[in-house]
């Protein structure tokens, strides 16, 4: 058997060491661990900061009277829809009636109706005939201006009712003209129907009887109990007394966490800290997902994220699906030194197209050292973690914030135990029979809107391009 020897030819005699050889003397450039999950967090960045000592946030505020002004909700099987009896108590003149007997059999006489857009419902001046309440779809109420030109006043969707007045006032008219912008699910109570209820169910006729005798009482254009303000007069007339009465039930916010158990065997701690801290990389990256984490429940937890916690009279909807100048100028007019809006990227963007459409192109502003994007020199602040439905629709946050402005404020406690950042902590929790050390990682926080104005949500923002 021959061996042939390769043949050194002048291209292919080495003349240097290799770098793979050579890489076995040199120490390894290398980066710190990468994360993708980390976001810019800008609702984070934004929220001014409480402290909170006690751990609870009491929200003071005056008393108010305006009750009942909830979603309705509604049970789907397949195309047919029902009223979930106890969520007809959202309507103000059934908000205190538990007979949940009465409020079923009432449930039971509403009708579904399937509705195809540019449809009329109600008409400006007619008797009020029906109380409506929407399960899915959009309509619009349409008004008449000075000069008997049509207005748009608002905007009706999904857990909203209309005509609920015909309840206690017989004589009701409808006080604007709704008619659906698209397709639309509605569940109707006929007013033969509610005649016929009220004949044989004295309980719901007394409940009626005596919210329609209730006067009013007097409030502000907020729903606040009204202060009796003289002014103008001369001489000496009688004034009348006056206090500012408050709510006895105040919301409390209490701290929420986020917590990890961060694990670190100790040959991995001992031998293969150098260059890199092994315990402070795994420990930054931990924290850096409980951030996530408390940016998330921020806008998404049921209990005080922003998106639950809006109040019902400060969310609109879009007029046509994209978010256009027109929705962004309503949601900003709600309220007063709004600091800034929160969307998410995808809305950005299609606020960004409905502006090229019609020739506008906003100038951005400088936050915290980052050119964003802006409506009318309020900053629009990118976030992630608002959701986009399955069928491409999202929401824009609009928010005052500051205690001193009664807006939105991030709530924390600074000074905990083995404290690692401001309202984090870090606890050593052993090593186990396996040599495996244990660190309890806990971040504290909550947020509060506290008067209902400081917050505004534009719903049914739809993000998807339009076919052309």
């Amino acid at each position: 058997m021959t061996i042939e020897m390769p043949v050194q030819t002048e291209n292919n005699i080495r003349k240097s060491l290799s770098t793979s050889t050579a890489g076995l003397l040199a120490h390894t450039t290398k980066s710190e661990p990468q994360m993708q999950g980390i976001s810019s967090r800008w609702l984070t960045r934004a929220l001014p900061w409480t402290q909170v000592s006690g751990g609870v946030y009491r929200v003071n505020r005056r008393l108010s009277h305006t009750v009942g002004n909830g979603e309705v909700e509604f049970v789907i099987d397949g195309s047919t829809a029902k009223v979930i009896p106890l969520e007809l108590r959202e309507l103000p003149q059934l908000r205190d009636f538990d007979d949940e007997e009465v409020l079923r059999a009432l449930a039971q006489r509403f009708e579904q109706r399937d509705l195809e857009p540019g449809t009329v419902i109600a008409e400006f001046g007619n008797p009020m005939n029906q109380v409506m309440l929407i399960v899915h779809g959009k309509l619009s109420k349409i008004g008449s201006g000075e000069y008997g030109e049509p207005t748009m006043l608002g905007m009706l969707a999904g857990g909203d009712y209309f005509g609920d007045a015909m309840l206690t006032d017989p004589s009701a008219i409808w006080p604007v003209t709704v008619k659906t912008v698209t397709k639309t699910t509605m569940l109707i109570l006929p007013r033969q129907a509610l005649q016929e209820m009220l004949e044989y169910t004295p309980a719901l006729r007394e409940q009626l009887s005596r919210v329609a005798a209730t006067p009013a009482r007097a409030q502000n254009t907020k729903g606040e109990a009204d202060i009796e303000i003289a002014s103008g007069h001369s001489g000496e007339p009688l004034l009348e007394g006056t206090f500012v009465d408050y709510d006895a039930s105040p919301r409390q916010y209490e701290l929420s966490l986020a917590q990890s158990v961060l694990r670190v065997h100790t040959r991995v701690a001992d031998l293969f800290n150098d260059p890199m801290n092994q315990v402070e990389q795994q420990l930054r990256l931990t924290i850096e997902a409980l951030y996530e984490r408390r940016e998330n429940d921020l806008v998404n937890n049921p209990d005080f994220g922003l998106l639950h916690n809006c109040d019902l009279k400060q969310r609109i909807y879009t007029e046509s699906g994209p978010p256009t100048p027109d929705d962004m100028d309503e949601l900003l007019s709600m309220r007063r030194s709004t600091k800034l809006f929160l969307a998410h990227p995808k809305a950005i963007a299609a606020f960004g197209r409905e502006c090229t459409k019609r020739g506008l192109y906003p100038d951005p502003v400088e936050v915290d050292g980052s050119r964003v994007p802006a409506w009318r020199g309020v900053p629009i602040l990118p976030c992630g973690k608002i959701p986009v439905s399955g069928n491409h629709t999202t929401s824009i946050l609009a928010m005052r914030t500051g205690e001193k402005d009664q807006g939105v404020i991030g709530l924390h406690q600074t000074g905990i135990p083995d404290e690692y950042e401001p309202s984090l902590n870090v606890r050593f929790k052993g090593i186990d029979d396996q040599s495996i050390i244990s660190y309890l990682v806990s971040c504290y926080y909550s947020a509060a809107v506290l008067v209902p104005d400081a917050l505004g949500v534009l719903d049914n923002v739809l993000v998807a391009r339009q076919a052309v």
